[in-house]
């Protein structure tokens, strides 16, 4: 069974100060942060409407670590080749976004991203099978996408075990998305989660200039995660 030897933190910017993209970036990377996490939604796909290529490309200097960019759009094909020239070093698409999932997974891998394949909670992680072997990365959304601080969805802890299970020895890492905080980081690391995308759970409470805080919410989920995995 694959899985990475550490848990990995990867910070959502959709709670970050807007105004402050590059300074909030360099403090969670500075407090402890393994990735940083950018939710792309176009109000069509998802109820909510966020940032797009220029925005990626704008803040692509500041990030020293890996920018994971989720694309909760429909239809995604034409802007992999965008994000992927803005800078992405993953690039992640639903399975519910089009027809042609397979396709989409190729052009990702294309462009020399690493291929991520999200999965809503009302889709059953077996419909991901046929598209293992084009996956670098599966996110199992734990809440509906769209919006930041939504409730965890208990639910789909058996989806990402399950999915553990089905990934076998491939090198597939598995990211887990929304509502992780230190209640829900070992629940979903002990059901086989790598890569834990936090937003408002890493944010609260500090700020660009003041992140202390930042690093010890990061400390508090990572830990609580570590425990969990040690636990199982």
């Amino acid at each position: 069974m694959s899985q990475s030897s550490s848990i990995k933190i990867a910070p959502s910017i959709l709670s970050a100060d807007f105004a402050n993209f590059g300074a909030e970036i360099r403090a969670i990377e500075d407090q402890g942060a393994d990735w940083v996490h950018v939710d792309v939604m176009d109000g069509h796909f998802v109820p909510n409407l966020t940032f797009g290529p220029q925005l990626c490309k704008a803040i692509r200097p500041h990030i020293k670590t890996v920018m994971d960019v989720h694309l909760m759009i429909a239809p995604v094909d034409p802007y992999i080749g965008a994000f992927a020239e803005a800078g992405a070093d993953v690039i992640t698409a639903h399975l519910e976004a089009g027809a042609h999932t397979h396709r989409t997974l190729q052009a990702i891998r294309a462009t020399g991203a690493r291929a991520g394949l999200a999965l809503n909670p009302g889709t059953p992680v077996e419909a991901a099978v046929p598209l293992l072997d084009l996956c670098d990365l599966i996110c199992v959304m734990t809440v509906n996408p769209g919006f930041g601080g939504q409730k965890f969805i208990h639910s789909q802890i058996n989806q990402i075990a399950r999915l553990r299970e089905l990934i076998g020895d491939r090198p597939i890492t598995i990211q887990v998305d929304g509502g992780v905080d230190p209640d829900t980081a070992p629940l979903v690391a002990a059901a086989g989660a790598d890569v834990l995308v936090a937003g408002s759970a890493v944010f609260r409470g500090g700020s660009a200039g003041s992140p202390g805080p930042y690093g010890d919410n990061i400390r508090a989920i990572r830990a609580a995660a570590q425990g969990g995995r040690i636990a199982a």
